[in-house]
């Protein structure tokens, strides 16, 4: 069900979309769906997703996994896993309609865990995070015909093969709210599409959409292997994901310094700046290599704290911010964001390798 190919990874010339109140307020999934339904010629109906925050409240304290299984004995067995690592607080199948576009479907199920004491004591020199990173790639590797596609709490992604505004229906999100929205069509040019290599990718909190290409992908890859993240989901833009938690969450870097290492300025442009900023980009290089991303790219990526728009260096993708009282939007085309936000106060082009980022003014948000 799942064609999942042997090697190789898909790429992608797609749309994306972000859309944030930075107080907090909710706003409904119909907006982030007709901003990229407006985008459709980007796509091509082999993937379309979306991520979406503060939609648990009554479970925001619990990590939601949302699993796709191929069989109901895979359904089984992950579930048999959970019970031994995990304390399931509520399961459900998660809601979606009918669509007579959306082929294929696999079991979609999402579950609200607690991790158990125990196995908080087996890895007493992990956090719970951590665990939760750990039991996501044992799922994801062991677990045949099993695919965690979302880990955060009081978050969740959404995905499948179709065109994002048909799976933003199938999944019923015009009946969510969130105070953080993003968006992805995709149009994969090299591998057949998917529904565990549709974008958003998320980890933990971290959510990723991404238009163009990581064609360092092979070297990305190995490098997180060596931090125990195996990327499995044959699409570029997991290392994408996987690279911002380790380095922001595990080794404590500023955003701003993560975005350095993974699209660092050329040699020329340093050798320009002062002393001390040159030393520190310089070490950032030499230390983080096999961070560095190459290829063309845009990407939108969020966590519950906060939402960012980050370039390649040489800004070979398009990608458009814009700002209105609270709200905040990112998008490939400004035509997208005039959809939802027909006068901005300020609309500009965001710069190659340099991040712009919205942070949520009050960083813990929870709606009853």
């Amino acid at each position: 069900m799942f064609n999942i190919p042997e090697k190789g990874k898909d790429i992608s010339g797609c749309a994306i979309v972000g859309m944030m109140s930075v107080e907090g307020r909710m706003a409904s999934g119909r907006k982030v769906i007709s901003a990229i339904a407006n985008m459709h010629e980007r796509s091509n109906g082999l993937g379309g997703g979306f991520a979406a925050y503060g939609i648990y409240p009554e479970f925001s304290s619990q990590y939601a996994l949302h699993i796709m299984f191929e069989t109901p004995l895979a359904q089984r067995q992950t579930r048999d896993y959970l019970d031994a690592n995990a304390l399931v607080r509520h399961d459900e199948p998660i809601p979606t309609r009918p669509l007579e576009v959306i082929k294929n479907r696999p079991i979609l199920h999402r579950y609200f865990i607690d991790i158990r004491e125990d196995v908080r004591r087996q890895y007493y020199d992990l956090s719970e995070d951590d665990i939760i990173v750990k039991l996501v790639m044992e799922i994801n590797r062991t677990m045949g015909g099993a695919f965690v596609f979302s880990s955060g709490r009081n978050m969740g992604v959404f995905k499948g093969v179709g065109y994002p505004e048909d799976i933003g229906e199938f999944y019923r999100l015009d009946e969510y709210e969130a105070y953080i929205w993003t968006a992805h069509g995709r149009f994969p040019t090299n591998t057949t599409g998917w529904w565990g290599g549709a974008h958003p990718f998320g980890l933990l909190d971290w959510s990723v959409v991404h238009n163009g290409e990581i064609s360092s992908y092979g070297i990305n890859r190995r490098y997180l292997g060596n931090y125990g993240y195996e990327c499995l989901l044959h699409t570029d833009t997991e290392v994408i994901a996987y690279m911002f938690d380790l380095l922001v969450r595990k080794h404590k870097m500023p955003l701003e310094l993560a975005c350095v290492a993974m699209a660092p300025p050329f040699y020329q442009k340093i050798e320009k700046m002062a002393p001390d900023d040159a030393a520190v980009v310089k070490a950032i290089r030499m230390v983080y290599g096999g961070a560095l991303l190459n290829g063309p790219f845009s990407v939108a990526v969020a966590t519950r704290k906060m939402m960012m728009g980050f370039n390649d260096r040489i800004k070979l993708r398009p990608m458009w911010v814009a700002s209105k009282d609270d709200m905040r939007y990112i998008a490939s085309e400004e035509a997208a964001i005039r959809v939802i936000e027909p006068n901005p106060d300020r609309v500009w082009m965001a710069r190659g390798g340099e991040p712009v980022i919205f942070t949520l003014e009050n960083a813990e948000v929870v709606h009853a």
